[in-house]
């Protein structure tokens, strides 16, 4: 697992293939979201498509899947001031740290 400079940890469980994706690109993600205690916040029920860089999901999210390839896998976790930081949004407490298990599955633009 890599810690980056701003704090968040990744481990890619899968490289994927072809070119990294970039802020710009429109991506399609399915994800499961953990709390640290194990708790699962977010299912995933279904593919989530965003445009990196955008601001359409939290700064760690972003983070976590940019560089990602086609096909890839991450485990990414998010420290509170790259995710909700001391805001509880729906299931999620104050100050959560979160734990993704993100898979890039289609890159558009």
């Amino acid at each position: 697992m890599t810690k980056t400079a701003s704090g968040l940890y990744i481990e890619t469980v899968a490289e994927g293939a072809g070119d990294p994706v970039a802020a710009g690109h429109t991506v399609t993600v399915t994800y499961t979201g953990l709390l640290a205690s194990g708790i699962t916040f977010d299912p995933g029920n279904a593919p989530l498509t965003f445009t990196l860089g955008a601001g359409q999901v939290v700064a760690g999210f972003d983070e976590g899947v940019t560089g990602m390839k086609l096909g890839g896998i991450r485990i990414v976790i998010i420290p509170p001031g790259l995710a909700y930081g001391e805001r509880a949004i729906g299931a999620i407490p104050a100050g959560s740290i979160l734990i993704f298990r993100i898979e890039l599955t289609d890159i558009a633009g």
